[in-house]
């Protein structure tokens, strides 16, 4: 159980953080770059859930929770040593990079497919949803680059790829199943 009785710690003052394995790093390293994109995107769907409604508004408040265990996941340097940790260490999983995958298949029944590429917007919560999609993809370049660098969970990796395609099919649902997008019309200024 998490306790935090008072915010602000100082111990940041010099520009370094901890990971959750104590270690310290600057907090512009890699690891922190990655997971602070993820609370970024977590921020996100937090605008996304202000205007969704019920099946949606249920499956982003997993993804939110879900978005938690993943910063956490990436904030866990070393995953070799996870069975010495003496407690559970918290790692993303593939059957939740399946769930995403069977949502993705269900909403993605019903829309019509793409003739052209689409331009964020439409609805409220589509436009919020490819804000979203967008964040994620940045999360998964940060990700990739912790991959390279040091470590990182294929699994947290993969999640995060299917999320950002996860946005992006429900932002067509949420413009009337696709009917509501807004199209790119290559050159249309010219």
């Amino acid at each position: 159980m998490v306790v935090l009785n008072r915010i602000y710690t100082r111990t940041g003052d010099k520009g370094d953080t901890a990971l959750s394995n104590g270690a310290r790093v600057p907090k512009h390293s890699a690891r922190v770059e990655a997971y602070g994109s993820v609370d970024e995107l977590n921020a996100t769907l937090g605008l996304c859930r202000l205007v969704a409604e019920g099946n949606m508004a249920e499956r982003l408040a997993v993804i939110q929770n879900e978005l938690f265990d993943l910063g956490a996941d990436l904030a866990r340097p070393d995953m070799a040593a996870d069975d010495a940790a003496g407690y559970p260490v918290l790692r993303m999983i593939q059957s939740q990079v399946d769930r995403l995958e069977a949502e993705m298949d269900e909403m993605n029944a019903d829309l019509s497919p793409l003739r052209s590429f689409i331009l964020p917007g439409g609805s409220a919560l589509a436009a919020h949803l490819h804000l979203a999609r967008t964040v994620a993809r940045r999360a998964e370049r940060r990700a990739t680059e912790l991959a390279v660098e040091g470590d990182a969970n294929p699994a947290a990796i993969r999640y995060l790829n299917r999320l950002s395609d996860w946005l992006f099919i429900a932002a067509r649902v949420a413009n009337a199943g696709g009917q509501g997008d807004i199209l790119w019309v290559p050159g249309a200024s010219r």
